[in-house]
């Protein structure tokens, strides 16, 4: 069967009140990002996934960019405004979507996992619409007034989850034709006479709905994050120039640094640091110095792969720190301007990148004023 080209379709134009925190539950921060930013970067971490679009309202752009900020996928598509329902949101996202199925989640489910969207994408292989789900375990009472009246039956009871999976063409008619803003999509297709079959899912896919939700998905976290913290160190000697290139941004300067490249020690650092927590070598096993094509290169181009690597791996860089180590020329006023070039090339925070300098107190070659050394420190997070 040929391959199934599925876009996620994450729905988060809700308001979330029941959650408190005053923002929308979405943009509440969980580990530090918010919800909504672990959202889009689990569905981004499965590589069978084509594209990610997120429905947001209207009121709420300048949070949803800042969610995303950091991620740099080229998957992530443009937001798409909701409407004044669920149902009036979904099919407004859904004539935007592209291929031939599609995968709703809520944005408030932060911890899908890549095996699950798997089981849901080979479902679709045979069926012609599928959904998260498990089983109803507890016992079921029926009461009132905080009063048990009679137990009910948990035979073929399911808890619905998301991702919901279809066939594109088949839930956009399914949307076109409702004129209610029914429970969920399942609900929506399952009224339009579209078959649809239970994928039992997990029960650490949880809605974050209530205020101690937060909390609980944190304890999930622990045992589902990948974080990682990579180092990085460089050394350039001083030679012929006029100026020495550090972050990306020339300090001028009555020597050069030597180096096959643009010899920008600063960000070659950081370049390793990211490729160490990743565990894919060096700049050097990327970009050999034997190779003539990086002669003079600009190391941005060297950082921007470790970025994009990261990306490819499912990982977010929360947080870039760099030392400088030398005597001259003077680094302290130029920080800023590294952190903004950094910033600009990585798409991280301004906030989650530092850049500081230090001497050796005129020891060894640095306090010789014969180069520059740097120090490196990335930490990478996949959930």
């Amino acid at each position: 069967m040929s391959k199934i080209s599925a876009e996620i379709l994450i729905v988060a134009a809700g308001r979330g009140t029941r959650a408190g925190g005053g923002l929308p539950k979405q943009y509440r921060l969980l580990r530090g990002l918010p919800v909504l930013h672990h959202t889009v970067s689990a569905c981004l971490s499965n590589p069978q996934i084509a594209a990610v679009r997120v429905v947001i309202h209207p009121d709420d752009l300048a949070h949803y960019d800042a969610a995303i900020t950091a991620i740099t996928d080229g998957r992530l598509r443009e937001p798409v405004f909701g409407g004044s329902s669920r149902s009036e949101s979904v099919h407004r996202g859904l004539a935007a979507c592209e291929g031939s199925h599609v995968l709703i989640h809520d944005g408030a489910r932060p911890l899908i996992r890549a095996t699950e969207i798997n089981a849901l994408l080979e479902r679709l292989r045979t069926d012609q619409a599928a959904f998260l789900a498990v089983p109803v375990v507890d016992a079921l009472w029926r009461g009132d007034d905080g009063a048990a009246h009679a137990p009910q039956s948990r035979v073929g009871l399911w808890r619905a989850q998301t991702p919901q999976a279809f066939r594109l063409d088949d839930i956009r008619a399914a949307h076109l034709a409702n004129t209610q803003d029914l429970a969920d999509d399942v609900e929506t297709a399952r009224a339009f006479g579209i078959p649809v079959s239970i994928v039992q899912g997990t029960e650490t896919n949880i809605k974050i709905t209530q205020a101690s939700d937060f909390s609980l998905a944190e304890r999930l976290m622990g045992d589902t994050m990948d974080i990682r913290t990579g180092n990085g160190f460089d050394v350039h000697k001083f030679g012929d120039g006029d100026h020495v290139t550090l972050n990306g941004v020339i300090i001028p300067f009555d020597k050069g640094l030597v180096g096959h490249s643009d010899a920008d020690v600063a960000m070659h650092t950081l370049t390793d640091a990211i490729f160490g927590a990743l565990a894919e070598g060096d700049i050097g096993q990327w970009f050999p110095p034997s190779d003539p094509q990086w002669k003079g290169a600009a190391s941005d181009i060297f950082l921007r792969k470790a970025v994009e690597r990261a990306t490819e791996r499912g990982f977010t860089i929360t947080h870039l720190d760099c030392t400088i180590i030398c005597e001259m020329p003077k680094i302290g006023p130029h920080t800023l301007a590294m952190r903004q070039s950094l910033a600009g090339i990585t798409g991280i925070d301004l906030d989650r990148i530092s850049v500081k300098a230090t001497t050796t107190e005129q020891l060894g070659f640095a306090g010789r004023k014969e180069g520059i050394a740097a120090l490196g420190t990335a930490t990478l997070v996949k959930i």
